[in-house]
């Protein structure tokens, strides 16, 4: 059965979930800022004032609704560091919110922001 991680242990979360975090936001600034420069070339037309394709404007609005899609996944992710980073403030971290059990040592290093142990990460999967 897996326990609650030991305090050097925690400390070793503590600064990969900092690290995802700083990586999170740079691709979030990256990506929104990409989005909002394609926003303002095609909001004022086109610059060569020749008419576009409507093949281009449809991969245009594909491109921009897959950055946005890239942009809500990355925004979720997110706040589930923030909240990982917080259970570690409170003493909570490593311990399922479902069924408060500790989630095994090989799932927080895959991935330090579960809020699940596998078997309830399996029911809430499942729709349960």
């Amino acid at each position: 059965m897996a326990g609650v991680p030991k305090h050097d242990e925690l400390e070793f979360f503590r600064l990969a979930l900092l690290s995802l975090k700083a990586r999170l936001r740079g691709d979030l600034d990256q990506m929104t800022d990409e989005a909002l420069r394609r926003n303002l070339v095609n909001g004022s037309g086109n610059l060569s004032n020749v008419p576009l394709h409507m093949a281009d404007v449809g991969t245009e609005n594909y491109d921009q609704e897959f950055t946005l899609e890239l942009i809500e996944n990355e925004q979720g992710t997110l706040e589930l560091v923030s909240e990982a980073l917080h259970r570690l403030e409170i003493g909570k971290f490593g311990l399922c919110v479902e069924c408060g059990e500790p989630i095994s040592k090989a799932r927080l290093q895959a991935i330090p922001y579960t809020r699940h142990c596998i078997a309830c990460a399996r029911i809430v999967e499942n729709g349960g």
